[in-house]
């Protein structure tokens, strides 16, 4: 598909091959092939991807706010509190994420909701506070606090447990009330908690259908397992508990970067303040060791910077008085002074935290299709229950077996492991993709990352580095490299042209010397005619050097890249290939890709040979040249006819209009503002390997999501069809509820060691 491109003759920097148009200031268009209007695009991109957005459909105007859900210990409940949450007339949207707490709300009328929100989710789960996330405590750990009082009461529980057994056979008396004390202790909150929900309402409550089985298994004589049940029901829920806020917390403190509290600079003294107080201006104090706490410049000091955290980039990176530094990273040498520029709730480690945050509230298809069958799974089961109690037993008469199975039942109709283990899941994916610098924008992001079938992605900024430098010097004389490099960078010294600038900086890479020219004569178009202390200079292109009729016959084209010529006093001395750099990590990302078995497209708005040789020297299947923002987007489409789902890397802010049509979109760009708004994925180092590596954790979240869902419904209906033909017991159905849902907590966060 070919175009022509009015006042862009362009190559990968915006210069033809063959016509090497030097053109300094007459530059109308900057190259890459995009169109600029960013206001438009990013609209478009927004419309294509608001069905992914559980707040796209809410209405303009509607206040939203975000509320945290203490004490919340139950997936299950969860997903009943925002059910009933989204019944209210008032209120617009909700949606309530497990992983991270947080209850998101669109509302009008956001100050007479919190007493009623509080009433939904204490009728649900009684320990719940609701609070507004800027009045929520500060972070502490509490796990501890409140898992004394479960292992006191599972320790007396089980002491007496044991005593009931010793005394069974010899005293029975004694055995019965030791079971029925244990048993209190145990179950007394259990039993309390259900007889207020079941006043609520609430019929298929686990703390109800769990008090029904254990009381079912007493009446029928079986004292022994209903305290032995029950005790191993606690000790599940509470490993469970300790496993789910473990997972938490690991996954916060890798996504986490927030500072408490800032080295705030008064004076002489130095004092200790909360992040949230810092003002944009406070001067701030880091020390060797310390993390950036909030983004700044910095003003005294010289140190070296590890920003692996932020972006990836695994080399330290020198600032000194005037640089930029981002929060999150961490400072490896001297104390620094800075200014903050932004205060905490702008600044880049609460824009990650969000983006986190936000990613998690964004839930899959697979996570919503598990709680709408959660919903319908335990009525059934339940109504099974009844059934195997009732039938079989009027039919044979052997009622105590057939309600003893039936209990087995009720103790794995709650679906708490199913509800569980695909959100956290999906978190522990996004946990693990922050770790190493990708920001999921949302599951869904993560869920249609593992079917895609194409890889397409833009040039410049993406595969190569967007910048130009000087590949090579080629002389055609007795002049040797340098000089020639010197003679160029001299003519080049007043220009503001990438090209200019790259010869400059090459020269002073090589640490050259060169003098400012006596006179300069810029000829639109096509280069420079300087004066130096060696003669006169030509510097630009052929067009110039055949203006001047320089004997071009030892000049030899290149396929790939700009050349400047540079003549001497009428003769060619030598040429400078400039070009756009490969990024060192491109064709390792593309062979890794390939092996996956994805097919590699590149589009680009420069010339073919450009294209050509990029794609050859990274590897790349298929590449389309000089295309329009229009004509990519077209050229995406045909892709993903021709393959399937299809995603699209590009720098997010130039290519909104494309990533808006690809399946899912990926922007470049160390964290840049525009380029978080716009993409699905976001990958905060520029660094072409962040694909595969994106691509690896989705794959693996979506293996590990199925694995807990087949793992926990397998479990289950293995123990119903054994408890149907005898060989099932309470112990086992226990396990298939609380032991599963502990398991899939651990199988989940096994994605944050993924390497």
């Amino acid at each position: 598909m070919e175009h022509t491109h009015d006042k862009q003759k362009a190559c990968c920097c915006g210069h033809d091959h063959e016509e090497h148009d030097h053109h300094h200031h007459d530059h109308e268009a900057c190259g890459c092939g995009h169109h600029h209007d960013h206001d438009h695009e990013h609209h478009v991109h927004t419309e294509a991807k608001e069905s992914e957005d559980k707040f796209a459909h809410v209405k303009q105007g509607v206040q939203q706010k975000i509320y945290i859900v203490e004490n919340l210990g139950c997936a299950n409940c969860a997903a009943k509190m925002e059910k009933k949450i989204n019944e209210l007339p008032e209120v617009e949207k909700a949606t309530l994420t497990f992983a991270t707490k947080q209850l998101r709300v669109a509302s009008n009328h956001q100050e007479q909701l919190l007493p009623i929100l509080q009433e939904i989710c204490s009728s649900i789960e009684s320990e719940v506070v609701v609070r507004p996330r800027e009045e929520a405590r500060p972070k502490k750990d509490t796990t501890k606090e409140n898992n004394t009082k479960s292992f006191v009461q599972i320790g007396t529980g089980a002491v007496l447990f044991v005593l009931g057994l010793l005394l069974e056979d010899v005293f029975a008396i004694g055995g019965a009330i030791s079971f029925v004390a244990a048993y209190l202790i145990l179950g007394g909150k259990i039993l309390l908690d259900a007889a207020k929900n079941l006043t609520k309402g609430h019929v298929f409550d686990e703390n109800f259908l769990m008090g029904i089985a254990t009381l079912a298994a007493f009446a029928i004589g079986d004292y022994a397992e209903a305290v032995g049940v029950m005790l191993f029901f606690r000790i599940g829920e509470l490993f469970e508990d300790i496993a789910v806020e473990r997972s938490r917390n690991q996954i916060m403190e890798a996504v986490d970067l927030r500072p408490e509290v800032v080295n705030l600079i008064q004076g002489r003294d130095v004092i200790v303040i909360p992040a949230g107080e810092a003002k944009v201006g406070d001067l701030l104090l880091v020390r060797p060791g310390d993390r950036i706490p909030l983004d700044g410049t910095v003003v005294h000091g010289e140190s070296r910077i590890d920003t692996a955290p932020v972006t990836g980039e695994p080399v330290p990176v020198k600032v000194s008085e005037g640089d930029s530094v981002i929060s999150g990273c961490v400072n490896t040498s001297g104390s620094i002074h800075i200014r903050a520029e932004k205060a905490l709730e702008d600044s880049m480690v609460t824009r990650i935290l969000n983006s986190v945050e936000n990613a998690a509230a964004s839930k899959p298809k697979i996570d919503r299709f598990i709680t709408r069958f959660a919903r319908v799974y335990t009525p059934f089961v339940v109504a099974l229950a009844i059934g195997t109690a009732i039938i079989p037993s009027l039919i044979t008469g052997d009622w105590e077996f057939w309600i003893y199975t039936a209990i087995t039942f009720l103790v794995i109709s709650c679906p708490c492991a199913l509800v569980l283990s695909v959100p956290l899941a999906f978190f522990s994916g996004i946990g693990a993709g922050s770790k190493k610098s990708i920001l999921f924008k949302g599951g869904l992001a993560l869920e249609t990352l593992k079917n895609v079938k194409a890889i397409v992605m833009d040039k410049t900024g993406t595969i190569t580095k967007g910048n130009f430098e000087v590949q090579k010097c080629i002389s055609t004389s007795e002049y040797v490299d340098g000089q020639i490099l010197a003679m160029a960078a001299s003519c080049e010294m007043d220009s503001t042209h990438p090209i200019g600038y790259s010869i400059m900086t090459a020269a002073k890479k090589h640490f050259l010397d060169f003098e400012r020219p006596e006179t300069v004569e810029e000829i639109s178009g096509k280069g420079v005619r300087a004066q130096l202390k060696e003669g006169e200079v030509l510097c630009g292109n052929k067009e110039l050097m055949e203006l001047f009729h320089i004997d071009l016959e030892k000049h030899e084209n290149v396929a790939y890249g700009t050349e400047v010529l540079v003549a001497l006093n009428g003769k060619l001395i030598g040429y400078l290939l400039i070009a756009d750099t490969v990024k060192e990590e491109s064709k390792k990302a593309i062979r890794e890709l390939k092996k996956a078995g994805l097919k590699t497209v590149m589009l680009t708005g420069d010339t073919t040979q450009c294209a050509q040789t990029i794609a050859e020297a990274t590897g790349v299947e298929e590449y389309y040249a000089k295309l329009l923002p229009e004509d990519k987007l077209e050229k995406v489409k045909e892709i993903r006819e021709q393959n399937g789902a299809v995603m699209f890397v590009g720098d997010g802010i130039n290519d909104a209009p494309v990533l808006a049509g690809a399946d899912v979109g990926a922007a470049m760009g160390s964290g840049a503002d525009a380029a978080i708004e716009a993409a699905d994925v976001v990958f905060m180092t520029s660094s072409m390997q962040a694909v595969p590596e994106a691509i690896g954790i989705a794959k693996t979240t979506n293996r590990i999501a199925m694995q807990n869902v087949v793992f926990a419904l397998a479990i289950k209906a293995l123990v119903m069809i054994l408890g149907l033909v005898g060989y099932a017991n309470m112990w086992m159905a226990v396990f298939a509820d609380s032991g599963v849902a502990m398991l899939c907590v651990l199988n989940s966060v096994r994605i944050l060691r993924r390497k």
